[in-house]
């Protein structure tokens, strides 16, 4: 297989990037919950965590010492994916030991992320969310010459350095000869307001980030997040927003998920 065949995934119909440009911007908390979200409006999901060297989402849904059926098909070896909340899970922290740092060259990570979505029993898949690492290496850049891209969520929080990593993660898909639609800007952590005082907003990270970097990639801005301890410690246990009946974080999702959708049918 040459670097720009497609892989065939003739059972999934979109393919949607989450991505930033640095750690710590609440991405893989953002792709665990809009798959969620999707499902609960009723559409067939897939998460697969392409982030080969921090995996997370394991740990999100509370799944981390979960096994994956393994079953020989002729001379490949077919992986099925975990499931929870509804939603199919596959990420490489299901084949490695918890505390386990892979020693990989690039190359190797990219092979490993192939493998994941082509030798993974899908079944039949509306929307498949590929929960990006930060930057811009060997991994996403493998996933965008072999996919058939749907679209790309940006995730960034209002501070300007994280801005200028999310730029970065954003000329990947911009980049000619790659391009891949961006669909929107997701901004993570906007505000705070602390629950006796449902009314007040303090912007702990600065105020607007996402929407200038919106502006700046003539696309819209999908949602904004607020900084919430409920959906940070729903990820620690295991949980979704949902489970945690938080109105204003599942109100948030849903609303993301709702200008995705009709972003994606255009």
């Amino acid at each position: 297989m040459n670097a720009f065949e497609k892989l065939s995934l003739p059972t999934v119909k979109h393919i949607i990037a989450v991505a930033s440009g640095k750690g710590g911007v609440g991405k893989s908390t953002v792709s665990a919950n809009l798959a969620i979200a999707l499902m609960r409006q009723g559409y067939k999901v897939a998460l697969v965590d392409a982030d080969i060297f921090g995996p997370s989402i394991p740990r999100m849904f509370g799944v981390e010492n979960a096994q994956p059926e393994v079953v020989t098909e002729g001379e490949k070896d077919i992986m099925f994916p975990i499931e929870k909340f509804g939603v199919k899970i596959m990420s490489i922290g299901f084949f490695i030991k918890r505390n386990q740092g892979l020693i990989w060259r690039g190359p190797m990570a990219a092979n490993a992320i192939t493998q994941l979505l082509e030798n993974t029993h899908w079944d039949e898949i509306d929307y498949m969310i590929l929960d990006f690492p930060p930057g811009t290496s060997d991994i996403q850049l493998t996933a965008v010459q072999k996919l058939n891209f749907s679209g790309s969520l940006i995730v960034t929080t209002p501070q300007e350095i994280a801005l200028n990593d999310a730029r970065k993660a954003a000329s990947l898909f911009k980049n000619k000869g790659l391009e891949v639609p961006i669909l929107g800007v997701v901004e993570d952590m906007s505000w705070f307001t602390p629950k006796p005082h449902p009314d007040e907003k303090y912007f702990i990270f600065g105020e607007g980030g996402g929407n200038r970097l919106a502006q700046e990639l003539e696309v819209p801005l999908l949602g904004q997040i607020p900084l919430i301890a409920e959906v940070g410690e729903a990820a620690d246990k295991g949980l979704s927003v949902y489970s945690q009946s938080d109105p204003i974080a599942v109100d948030a999702f849903d609303k993301i998920v709702e200008s995705l959708i009709e972003k994606v049918k255009v």
